[in-house]
């Protein structure tokens, strides 16, 4: 097969995705890396259908990347993930309307495009956590204990664009990060970037049936087939605080080779769903857990287009309090 991948600057020399990229070329295939944050790009040369069996994303949010994915596959290239499903989740506002909408345990999220107006949230709802909404890698996150904060925070939050707040969960300092890869789950535990602490470090854990189910719910929501997701275990029970599309994928076994096998197969599937696939039994003792049953197959977008969602209000009724979560 013939790959494009679309690599930031920023992910230049991170392992995510440079080993799956060697890992698909000593399997045979060719792999062409675009760069779109440092390249002079002639647009209609990038998008040339048929050039490429699929391209794959890995970029910041706020980068060129995404629009670039799209142009691809309005030319009937396939793309990994859906770009319309990346789409949905890259815009943190749109993200918790849409996942709010289809019963997922999201926080109350206020939108704002300016953050002078994050001054009329109900003092009763603090501590807040405040994001752009375009944020990624725990890029810009803040936790705002008091409104008296917030008047203090204001100048540092001009220039994030449009942000999104939402109601601080109480927790152990840590977040289960879920990552679905290859049509399986696997549950590492990290420090919350509220809380950071060298001692705490990141490491597989086992996946609780709830969580699972959860994390399979959020694919088949976003239409996403390759992605992560963050989860408090808050006083009410687990919330989802972040989902991102292509993450890092540490901690996860054989990670390269899992994900290189899952972009070979939606290319070749033309972006179809993976198949779902059962891993070894649930065990209270292993440290990685891939949990029977757990690994729904995504499915598109509600009604095909992200744009469908836009005029869904952006105030979302409380499910559970929230916390902050983001990363890779």
């Amino acid at each position: 097969m013939r790959l494009c991948f679309l690599v930031e600057e920023h992910y230049r020399h991170d392992g995510m995705p440079n080993e799956v990229i060697r890992q698909l070329t000593a399997w045979g295939h060719q792999v062409d890396v675009v760069r779109p944050g440092g390249s002079l790009l002639r647009m209609a040369e990038v998008v040339r259908t048929g050039v490429h069996d699929a391209w794959v994303l890995k970029t910041v949010s706020g980068g060129p990347g995404l629009t670039l994915l799209e142009a691809a596959a309005a030319t009937g290239t396939t793309t990994v993930n859906d770009a319309r499903s990346i789409r949905g989740v890259r815009d943190k506002a749109l993200a918790a309307a849409l996942g709010s909408a289809h019963g997922l345990p999201m926080p109350t999220t206020w939108a704002v495009a300016r953050p002078e107006l994050l001054a009329e949230v109900p003092d009763s709802e603090y501590p807040l956590v405040v994001k752009p909404a375009d944020g990624s890698s725990g890029r810009a996150v803040h936790l705002v204990p008091s409104p008296d904060r917030l008047a203090e925070l204001l100048p540092e939050l001009a220039g994030e664009g449009m942000l999104i707040a939402q109601p601080y969960v109480p927790n152990a300092g840590t977040d289960i990060k879920v990552y679905c890869v290859d049509g399986d789950l696997f549950a590492t535990e990290r420090c919350s970037p509220l809380h950071p602490d060298p001692a705490v470090r990141e490491r597989r854990v086992p996946l609780p049936a709830e969580v699972a189910a959860i994390a399979a719910r959020v694919g088949e929501v976003y239409g996403l087939d390759l992605y992560g997701v963050d989860v408090l275990l808050g006083p009410d029970g687990p919330v989802v605080v972040d989902v991102n599309d292509f993450p890092s994928f540490r901690q996860v076994p054989d990670a390269a080779a899992r994900v290189a096998r899952a972009v070979l197969a939606l290319a070749g599937a033309g972006g179809a769903a993976l198949p779902a696939r059962s891993g070894p039994a649930a065990s209270t003792t292993t440290t990685t857990q891939i949990v029977p049953g757990a690994s729904v197959p995504p499915r598109p977008l509600p009604g095909g287009s992200a744009a469908a969602y836009s005029a869904l209000p952006l105030t979302i009724p409380a499910q559970a309090s929230a916390g902050a979560g983001d990363g890779a």
